[in-house]
């Protein structure tokens, strides 16, 4: 993927120059229920686990569901509000990340690390084509009951993924909302030498 997507140029311009895939890449939630093939959404965990995290510990995981039991797991965790869009995508990640290092000390930057993860996933994900979206809004306890998670172990997010489907299959309400959204300016983000408050 070389430039910017036409339906993400009207909404998105970068201010410094950077590769398009970062622009490129948008939470939908339009899906096609068509199913990812093993070996793509293997590359997409292949390209997380590429992350970089604290000492090397690399403390993700991933909970995959993709048959129709295995979702049904998951869709009783996941809010409503989620379950309205997200029921069309063709496979659900329940990404985990562990809290105890390998020396047996607290991990604390288990789910700042677990985010790099995050990331590289979605942008593999944006080059080949697909779509993802990251949900925070599920139950994290009751995903650790029905899917076993030991202590050790935190619930992060629930990622959707699959091919991009038509805005109007989404209900009125979301197919507004279903566009590339913009990001603040850079120029409120960063401070040089010390933190300013605006």
């Amino acid at each position: 993927m070389e430039h910017v997507l036409p339906q993400v140029q009207e909404h998105r311009k970068a201010a410094y120059d950077i590769d398009p895939l970062f622009l490129n890449r948008w939470s939908a939630r339009s899906y096609r229920p068509d199913p990812v093939a093993d070996d793509v959404l293997y590359s997409l965990l292949e390209a997380a686990h590429w992350a970089p995290s604290g000492n090397n510990e690399q403390p993700w995981r991933f909970v995959i569901a993709r048959t129709a039991e295995e979702k049904e797991r998951f869709y009783s965790f996941i809010n409503e509000g989620n379950l309205i869009w997200c029921k069309q995508a063709p496979v659900l990640v329940l990404l985990v990340s562990k809290t105890v290092s390998s020396r047996g000390t607290t991990l604390r930057t288990h789910a700042f690390d677990a985010g790099a993860a995050w990331g590289y996933l979605a942008l593999e994900a944006t080059r080949k084509g697909l779509v993802t979206r990251a949900m925070g809004g599920y139950d994290r306890d009751k995903a650790r009951e029905v899917l076993g998670i030991p202590d050790g172990f935190e619930p992060q997010i629930v990622i959707a993924i699959g091919h991009p489907g038509e805005k109007d299959a989404l209900p009125e309400a979301l197919q507004e909302r279903e566009q590339p959204t913009q990001r603040v300016p850079l120029s409120e983000l960063v401070y040089e030498g010390a933190f300013s408050a605006k």
